[in-house]
């Protein structure tokens, strides 16, 4: 018979219920002519790129040929030469704070948001200043509309601009508040040439509306009583946005835009371990394009988990490092594409990574993937005691390298007959070494399920080679007891 390996990540609040982790992999549907409907593939590795100061890397942007990093207190500018792989760094000059930094420009002009201190990198003279305007009242967020920076001030519930194509420049008159419902703004965004305001219980869109004081307008009807927790978790994907959500009601629900109002994507299973989290208030979100699949990334830091959410198929799995037998959270701290590949910045040091599918390994350390899943279908439990006699884990074989870690990889293999608490000891077998083709990962005398003869399976690996799982066959007898 068939078991469902394929899938989403889901480990309900009760194992009992649901104990499918993905760790590391993901799903990728086959429309037709595939062997199964899908299969799961691993997560890109890290292949460093070069190290810009002594990090952490708290934001990255792109701006013309050069990638712009926040690199602990430092701003630099960074560009690879065009006739080799060599980088080149320039120092910029100094920032404040210690958290991430949000940025945007208008083309001359980029605006560093540090929260509250902030700084103007003018491409044009190559000058780098602090906003000194004695009207600025600092910015947590930034974005750019219509020439205008427009950005919200901390710990109130206003919105300023900037003056007409001079982030250095603020009126005391040019701001407004966020007054359709009296809470704090937290967050800011501009998506299709309008602002979405982020308040703790609610949000407002405004638009350009050309007024002589104050050129923003808020839309009428676009208001609604979804808020957010976290001001770094807004980010832009597939035509919306997504975030970490909060009402008056509760928090800890991730939400994607659907016209003016928010649409829940996260699942309960999602919900019961952010809800566990304690501090959410310091999530970072970033998105990213690969392989035709849109990732919403969500990082918990105080947590030291992330997880993501995949437009394409419209399931969660989990991305993790693998430090002293723990998995932890991953190493990516911020996301830009710069020389026509997915750049992320370490959230502890100065490395850049490229976001690499041939690369499995981060930066040369162990990238462990996971996954684990119900033996039998939904629904097809008589809880009568059964014997599996051999689990097929179809793969692509023959995966293995010359030398070294991975010429022979091996698959890892334990189960639970009591729904996921305890597990069995683990199993090891080759998935081929390289040209084994033919290789079958067939594991057998699995023996009898007992307690609530109800069976778990885990398979995993920290070899760095290619994963490419299709399916799972059980064979299996029932009895009648």
């Amino acid at each position: 018979m068939e078991s469902p390996i394929l899938g989403a990540s889901y480990v309900a609040r009760s194992v009992n219920a649901a104990d499918n982790r993905m760790i590391n992999m993901y799903p990728e549907a086959v429309p037709e002519g595939g062997m199964t409907a899908g299969f799961l593939s691993r997560a890109p590795g890290l292949r460093r790129l070069v190290e810009i100061g002594e990090g952490p890397i708290r934001g990255l942007w792109v701006l013309g040929d050069y990638l712009y990093a926040v690199s602990g207190n430092s701003m630099y500018q960074a560009s690879l030469y065009t006739t080799t792989t060599a980088w080149r760094l320039t120092l910029l000059g100094t920032v404040t704070g210690t958290g991430p930094v949000s940025m945007s420009d208008n083309g001359t002009q980029l605006f560093i948001a540090c929260n509250p201190d902030s700084y103007i990198f003018n491409s044009t003279t190559n000058v780098f200043a602090q906003i000194t305007d004695p009207d600025f009242p600092g910015a947590v967020k930034v974005g750019y509309l219509d020439g205008y920076f427009v950005f919200n001030e901390p710990n109130s519930s206003r919105v300023w601009v900037t003056q007409l194509l001079d982030g250095l420049s603020v009126d005391p008159l040019d701001f407004a508040s966020a007054e359709g419902d009296p809470d704090q703004l937290v967050s800011l965004i501009v998506d299709h040439r309008e602002a979405w305001l982020f308040g703790t219980n609610s949000i407002e869109v405004w638009y350009d509306a050309g007024l002589p004081d104050f050129p923003l307008q808020r839309i009428q009807g676009a208001f609604n009583e979804i808020g957010c927790s976290a001001p770094y978790s807004v980010a832009k994907l597939d035509n919306g946005l997504f975030w970490l959500g909060s009402d008056a009601r509760g928090r800890g629900i991730v939400y994607r835009s659907n016209g003016y109002t928010g649409t829940r994507v996260s699942t309960h299973a999602i919900e019961w371990q952010i809800q566990q989290y304690g501090n959410i208030s310091d999530a970072i979100g970033y998105t990213y394009q690969q392989d035709g699949h849109a990732f919403y990334v969500l990082i918990f830091p105080t947590a030291q988990t992330t997880w993501v959410y995949d437009v394409a198929t419209q399931v969660w799995h989990e991305r993790a490092g693998w430090d002293n037998g723990n998995f932890v959270r991953h190493r990516s701290n911020c996301q830009a594409s710069y020389n026509d590949e997915i750049i992320v910045g370490d959230f502890e040091n100065g490395n850049i990574y490229a976001f690499d599918m041939e690369e499995y390994a981060d930066n040369g350390d162990v990238q462990k993937w996971l996954r684990s899943w119900r033996a039998l279908p939904t629904g097809s439990n008589d809880l009568k005691r059964t014997t599996q006699h051999t689990l097929q884990i179809s793969c692509e074989a023959g995966v293995g390298l010359n030398t070294g870690q991975g010429d022979d990889p091996q698959m890892v293999l334990r189960f639970s007959d009591d729904g996921g608490h305890t597990w069995s000891n683990e199993r090891s077998i080759s998935m081929g070494k390289v040209g084994e083709y033919y290789r079958r990962v067939i594991y057998r005398r699995l023996g009898m399920t007992l307690k609530l003869r109800d069976r778990v399976y885990e398979i995993s690996g920290t070899d760095p080679v290619k994963i490419a799982i299709t399916g799972a066959q059980l064979n299996v007898t029932p009895t009648n007891a």
